[in-house]
């Protein structure tokens, strides 16, 4: 089913949740903002910048590590004007783990992340959307190379987000 073609011809700012679980260890939540603009491939190609945390998951009330990520992307949709669309991402940006206690200095606590990402796009006629990925951290660690051992490979997310700015000229 098409989405009206007025929609593929605007910028676009999307503001959502971002709901992260680490494969393994750690929910991760937070929040992600995303544009496309409409002179450079509109409503395909998007950049977007994303900080989810465990402070907001698994580490909320408990004692779990305290993790930090910060995340600028690009994002590119096919099937532009359709209600379900496939993309791809990649996601590049730093990572910081507090884990509570100076004891725990000698851990590495932060890294620079790269990771790719795949998914699925819903569209719905409101302005939300709902996109589910599939990702792969390629920084990784057993904790003994300088990277936080906290960081696992694979991850999961769903994203929740608005269209809050929708700009034609």
């Amino acid at each position: 089913m098409a989405i009206q073609s007025a929609k593929a011809q605007s910028s676009v700012l999307d503001l959502g949740v971002r709901l992260q679980k680490d494969v393994g260890l750690y929910s991760e939540n937070g929040i992600s903002v995303n544009y496309s603009n409409q002179n450079l491939m509109p409503d395909r190609l998007y950049f977007g910048f994303s900080y989810f945390t465990s402070r907001l998951g698994t580490a909320f009330n408990s004692n779990a590590i305290k993790q930090d990520n910060f995340l600028l992307s690009a994002s590119y949709y096919f099937r532009r004007n359709r209600i379900l669309r496939p993309f791809v991402r990649l996601n590049a940006g730093y990572f910081d783990a507090d884990y509570g206690s100076a004891i725990f200095n000698v851990l590495p606590g932060n890294t620079y992340l790269l990771s790719p990402e795949g998914g699925l796009s819903f569209q719905t006629h409101l302005p939300l959307k709902i996109a589910v990925s599939f990702g792969y951290n390629v920084n990784t660690s057993n904790g003994l190379n300088n990277v936080p051992g906290t960081i696992y490979p694979f991850f999961y997310q769903l994203t929740l987000s608005w269209n809050i700015l929708k700009y034609k000229k």
